[in-house]
């Protein structure tokens, strides 16, 4: 729903506010979004300043650096992409707008003397979920294990989560709380219901191919010009060696001791003990609760009498004496234990009123001596072991590595078998072979080892937590490229012909553009063409009808909804596979009056995009105020230094 607004009033401030809000932050962080420290005074990286206010900078080199970061990020959920891609879609520009809006706030929090203490920073990191353990505790070792694997260190990330809190107390308060008015709603709320019904002709490219074959000059040409359309994304090598809990198995068999003490500590565990299930009545008074029993005793069931009360027993199964104390209260316990099965015993007190109790079960369970557990033991132990031996074998890994050690050095020191995967694209297929599918071991290193650097340190990744790990690492990385042109001299020659016949399809949907335009029907148009052509389609619906699927609308639909009445476009269908001509017939307007879920429904998703304008005004407006400068080539070079250097896409 938000998205459609977007596009209704033609927003330009949603890529720069989901930077400045903190939730964005925080969650895009923990995704990896967000990662060295940016704002420190002077330059961390070096390099020209692309942005300075009142003593802090942005060099060119951390733009880029923070440009490859989002880069690499965001083909952790889309592998295929290219820098080249990223850069067309105004991504450098987006995260420079980001970086000046934080470097503007954090100068202008110091002016105000707003500080951010290390115990709020502290409370932020305890909270993200990233960072617990299996019993949902916070983990240093969690905690540093996903500081290496971001390549960031823990006053980096600490100076993010500044700068995101900071985000939170100056903008939050600027856009929260915008409540607009039913005339503000309406025509919004009307838009959504508002239906539209057109006409659309497919021109397709296929009715216009030649059979006749182009030079070989025009074919090189052509792949020249297009070479982006057939070029293969990055390919790596993964380097691993497996690290797997079974090698430990011999090591991690116990001693006779070791299962003699185990069975000694434990020995609660397997004495001789009694547990009885009971049926228990809580009341309030001691007389309600005589009444009671002596209706039991009379030949009731406790459970008839209680629902003859309005009340209802409550059961507890297979008690301790221990576990019905804590539950109930000793007094009661101790009287549940000195009757019989069957008996009913109270009224008692108890923390909540008078108890009635009845014994239902008693279940005596004898006393297991080493022999008859001896092999659970073993089990439990051999378990624990290897599960210490692999967390102290990885652990020596990561130092080792720590250290300085190479890859080779670290695997040969340790015993380990090195194996190196074919050439594989991130999404683990590969280009020559595309029925190839990546062994299950090397699955779970695709993403972290496409994320890495051709330099960067082994990571120990793992397979199966606390079962099997890799250590991985980048082997040969075959740059984004388009391959020889004898290779795929086929596909070419097919995408040549259709980009001709797309040409004549272009050619002939403007004409029959021009002749509906001129009030000829667009099917008589069609029929007129002087080629076979599928027939013209109704097409439409409702704007919130359409634009309630998560999917974007075929284009063609969408484009009725940009249109005036009886007006007649073009439209391509894309990938050089023809044009849509699309007439709009029919407009049928909506009105919300009296729809009181949807105008507040749309109040609030309206005011949220109205909250985050006026956060992104202020934000300028201080940027303005602190004469906060930037530098317009700054962009321009790390567009230019990034293309170049991403001729691979690493």
């Amino acid at each position: 729903m938000l998205s459609v607004f977007r596009r209704i009033i033609h927003s330009k401030f949603g890529a720069l506010i989901a930077i400045l809000f903190l939730g964005v932050i925080a969650s895009a962080f923990i995704m990896g979004d967000i990662t060295s420290g940016k704002f420190g005074t002077g330059s961390l990286l070096g390099g020209k300043a692309a942005a300075k206010a009142k003593g802090y900078e942005l060099t060119e080199a951390e733009l880029q650096t923070q440009v490859q970061r989002a880069f690499e990020n965001a083909r952790r959920s889309n592998p295929t992409l290219q820098m080249s891609e990223l850069i067309a879609q105004g991504g450098i520009d987006q995260v420079y707008d980001g970086l000046v809006a934080e470097l503007t706030l954090k100068a202008f929090a110091k002016q105000q003397g707003v500080h951010i203490s290390k115990r709020l920073i502290d409370a932020q990191i305890a909270q993200i979920p990233a960072f617990r353990d299996a019993a949902g505790n916070f983990s240093q070792d969690v905690f540093r294990q996903f500081l290496s694997q971001q390549r960031i260190t823990e006053a980096q990330l600490r100076q993010d989560f500044s700068a995101s809190i900071l985000q939170r107390l100056l903008l939050a308060p600027v856009g929260f709380g915008v409540k607009l008015t039913d005339s503000q709603t309406l025509p919004y709320a009307s838009l959504l219901l508002e239906a539209r019904q057109g006409t659309v002709a497919a021109i397709p490219a296929f009715a216009f191919l030649d059979e006749k074959s182009p030079t070989d000059a025009q074919l090189n040409n052509f792949y020249k010009n297009n070479s982006a359309r057939f070029t293969i994304p990055e390919q790596r090598r993964i380097r691993y060696a497996i690290i797997d809990a079974d090698r430990f198995v011999q090591a991690a068999q116990p001693s006779d001791a070791e299962i003699s003490a185990y069975y000694n500590q434990s020995k609660t565990a397997y004495a001789a003990k009694e547990s009885r299930s009971v049926e228990q009545l809580v009341l309030p008074t001691q007389a309600g609760a005589k009444a009671i029993a002596d209706q039991v005793k009379a030949g009731k069931s406790l459970a008839d009498a209680a629902k003859g009360a309005g009340l209802a027993v409550s059961t507890l199964a297979d008690q301790s004496r221990d576990a019905l104390t804590a539950s109930t209260s000793k007094a009661v316990a101790d009287a549940a234990w000195a009757a019989k099965q069957g008996e009913l015993v109270g009224p008692v007190r108890g923390s909540l009123g008078w108890l009635l109790v009845r014994v239902t079960a008693i279940k005596d369970t004898p006393a297991r001596p080493l022999t008859a557990v001896r092999e659970e033991i073993v089990t439990t132990l051999r378990a624990q072991k290897e599960k210490q031996l692999l967390n102290d074998f990885t652990g020596k890994i990561e130092d080792a590595i720590a250290d300085g050690g190479t890859f080779q050095e670290v695997v040969k020191d340790n015993g380990l078998t090195l194996e190196t995967s074919p050439a594989l694209l991130a999404t683990g297929k590969q280009v020559k072979d595309q029925a190839y599918d990546a062994p299950a071991d090397i699955k779970p290193l695709l993403t972290p080892v496409f994320a890495m650097s051709a330099d960067d340190d082994a990571q120990l990744i793992p397979i199966t937590a606390d079962k099997r790990y890799a250590l991985a690492a980048p082997g040969e990385i075959i740059a984004a490229a388009p391959p020889p042109l004898a290779e795929v001299k086929q596909l070419v020659l097919a995408q040549y012909k259709l980009n001709a016949g797309n040409a004549k399809a272009k050619a002939l949907a403007a004409q029959i553009q021009a002749k509906v335009a001129k009030g000829m029907k667009l099917a008589d148009a069609i029929a007129q063409a002087g080629v076979k052509l599928p027939a013209p389609q109704t097409l439409g619906g409702r704007r919130a009808d359409i634009m309630r699927s998560q999917q974007r609308p075929p284009a063609e639909v969408a484009m009725l909804f940009q249109m005036a009445e009886n007006s007649v476009k073009t439209l391509p269908i894309g990938q050089d596979r023809g044009y849509f001509v699309v007439q709009l017939n029919k407009i049928e307007r909506g009105d919300a009056k009296g729809q009181s879920a949807l105008l507040n429904q749309v109040r609030t998703q309206l005011g949220e995009v109205v909250g985050q304008e006026y956060a992104q005004q202020f934000e300028r407006a201080v940027e303005k105020d602190l004469k906060v400068s930037r530098n317009p080539n700054a962009v321009a070079q790390a567009r230019q230094a990034l293309s170049t250097n991403n001729g691979s896409d690493q």
